[in-house]
């Protein structure tokens, strides 16, 4: 059985943590789907670690519907959330639906994110309002990268943490049923946790939020060229990766593998009676 918005909504409740991860292809879906991870992320994060783009800002829908559907394939139980992506929000209403419900229709997720607070609580709430869950995206908005002067942790003035506290309020009058909080100071993503009745899911705001998510890229070491303060590595596979792939030209080139394990026998006598038709 799925898990739905109201299972999250219930586990801020109960005081059970939420561990949330992306996933970007059927393979790596069917494994979290296996673990019985509670919620899935397709973010546009895949952009950067699976496009090889310089940011999320150049994703496109096509792009989202064709990895949530690879996503859905595998995964049955979590919840799938998808990133809507830059500007697929921001020409109105009717368009704004429009590409809300191609993800969920079309690609196969269960609820959408959008990025920003007050900014977005009107369409927000239209799209909550014709059936489609929500997440909301607060503190370093990766769409925005380039407004926000880079990769820079968000809220650290009196300022702009109370404009942050704004946003998250207007987020859950909104209607969103969780919200992102990303790169801002742990005691201010505490103060929003206590603050809201939604569950926060943190990326690199600290202990104190509802639920955790991390790029499935970062924990796993499968980026070298970049690695997040906020981010953990569990297992080094990248490393592992690298061993694997450099033993294998190694042994084709001496001409170790294959094996004879690795290969398929035939009945000699068929061979032979090939060799006299050709």
């Amino acid at each position: 059985m799925r898990t739905t918005t109201a299972t999250i909504i219930k586990m801020k409740g109960t005081g059970e943590a939420i561990p949330m991860l992306t996933a970007y292809d059927y393979s790596t879906a069917r494994v979290l789907d296996e673990l019985e991870i509670p919620m899935v992320l397709v973010g546009d994060s895949l952009g950067m670690v699976v496009l090889g783009y310089e940011s999320t800002v150049y994703v496109t829908m096509d792009d989202m519907v064709h990895h949530i559907k690879a996503v859905a394939r595998g995964a049955k139980r979590p919840l799938i959330v998808a990133d809507m992506p830059f500007m697929s929000y921001r020409n109105g209403k009717a368009e704004t639906l429009k590409n809300a419900a191609r993800l969920i229709q079309e690609g196969g997720a269960q609820a959408v994110k959008l990025e920003g607070g007050e900014s977005v609580a009107e369409v927000t709430r239209h799209i909550v309002s014709n059936g489609i869950p929500v997440m909301g995206h607060l503190g370093l908005t990766p769409q925005s990268v380039y407004q926000l002067g880079g990769y820079k942790v968000q809220g650290k003035t009196p300022k702009k943490a109370a404009q942050l506290l704004r946003d998250a309020k207007a987020l859950e009058e909104a209607g969103v049923f969780s919200m992102v909080l990303e790169s801002i100071p742990a005691l201010l993503a505490k103060l929003i946790t206590e603050r809201v009745s939604i569950p926060t899911i943190g990326i690199g705001a600290g202990v104190h939020c509802d639920g955790q998510v991390q790029v499935i890229h970062d924990i796993l070491g499968l980026v070298s060229d970049f690695h997040p303060k906020h981010a953990k590595t569990y297992a080094p596979l990248g490393d592992l990766a690298a061993s694997a792939i450099t033993r294998y030209m190694e042994e084709v080139r001496s001409g170790a593998f294959p094996t004879e394990k690795e290969s398929f026998r035939m009945n000699p006598d068929v061979l032979s009676e090939l060799i006299q038709y050709a």
